[in-house]
């Protein structure tokens, strides 16, 4: 088959039926799950749209169809739901042949199994506004867990799945290179992205620890609440804070960056600490873990790093910075009412 063969050449349902033939998942038109006696089904739905969540001049497609998938499961994770299903729909645009939407689909599938979703659905559709890829995903709570999730209380430690910041800064480094290659118009040569790559790695293909949930079942330590970190820190420190009534505080010397963030950081001109609390793309699961398990979690959840604590009400949400000034988040969307 020609890797410029179009979908004018194969048509929708064969290109679907083509499409799952290298998978392990068997076609459907919609999928569903029968959840155990008791258990409570949490869902997730997610739209990414080109030129404004991502940009195909350097996002490899197979990468862009594992992010997208990792984006709708974390939403599935930070509330313990195990992924059952999941229901996918490309708008494809004239610009995309078959094998663009077989890179993709391969990046999705691959991710769908490495979370364990049991089935996956596929729909095609024309777009005349470039590719848009719209994702919806079931998971289940187990009963137990469900009973055992204890109500936030002040002191609960705020915990993070890993370094924050780093995407963003990863993305400016891929935009500042886009803008070079656009005055140069030079593709003879590739920019030297070594140093760059942790960074341009976590913003092209995040990771989420698949297993966290299973792994806090059997460790039996139930979050208090959990949240899925996108778009910033503080964004999902308000929303914390909104939903359980407590204030939060958030110690920047706590706060994890990977290795070479303040250099790069120093380089593109943009504050690392400023990345991570409104920078966005990170794909964080921020968990509030009661103090009661503080000694347990430690030793057998070493990747997250123990970031703040829920405090009283009237504290709100603030940063507090190594010298003891408590400043007051703030973040996209929200009023400065603090």
């Amino acid at each position: 088959m020609s890797s410029e063969e179009s979908f004018n050449s194969i048509g929708k349902i064969e290109a679907i039926s083509r499409l799952y033939t290298e998978t392990s998942y068997s076609h459907a038109d919609c999928v569903s799950f029968t959840p155990a006696n008791g258990s409570k089904v949490k869902s997730s739905s997610k739209m990414y749209l080109e030129g404004m969540d991502f940009d195909l001049t350097y996002f490899p497609l197979q990468h862009l169809g594992h992010k997208c998938v990792t984006g709708v499961t974390g939403e599935l994770l930070s509330a313990m739901a195990h992924p059952r299903i999941l229901d996918v729909k490309l708008g494809v645009s004239a610009k995309l042949d078959y094998s663009h939407i077989k890179d993709i689909w391969k990046g999705i599938t691959t991710a769908a199994r490495e979370y364990g979703y049991s089935d996956v659905a596929l729909d095609l559709t024309p777009s005349r506004n470039g590719l848009s890829i719209c994702l919806s995903a079931v998971g289940e709570i187990t009963l137990i867990t469900e009973k055992r999730k204890p109500s936030p209380k002040s002191k609960d430690l705020i915990c993070i799945s890993g370094s924050l910041g780093a995407a963003y800064l990863g993305m400016s480094v891929l935009e500042r290179e886009k803008r070079s290659f656009n005055t140069t118009n030079d593709d003879s040569t590739q920019p030297d992205l070594t140093k760059y790559r942790m960074l341009i790695g976590s913003y092209l293909k995040p990771e989420l620890n698949a297993s966290v949930v299973d792994q806090m079942e059997d460790a039996e330590i139930y979050p208090s609440t959990g949240y899925f970190v996108t778009r910033g820190l503080s964004d999902a420190v308000k929303k914390l804070v909104r939903d359980s009534g407590l204030g939060a505080k958030i110690y920047a010397d706590k706060i994890p960056f990977e290795g070479n963030s303040f250099s790069i950081g120093k380089e593109l001109d943009i504050d690392p600490i400023s990345a991570a609390m409104n920078g966005g793309d990170d794909y964080r699961l921020l968990f509030t873990i009661p103090i009661l398990y503080l000694d347990k979690f430690r030793k057998d959840f070493q990747t997250f790093d123990i970031i703040g604590h829920l405090a009283q009400e009237e504290v709100g949400s603030v940063l507090v910075t190594p010298d003891g000034v408590e400043l007051p988040l703030k973040a996209q969307g929200w009023a400065n009412e603090e």
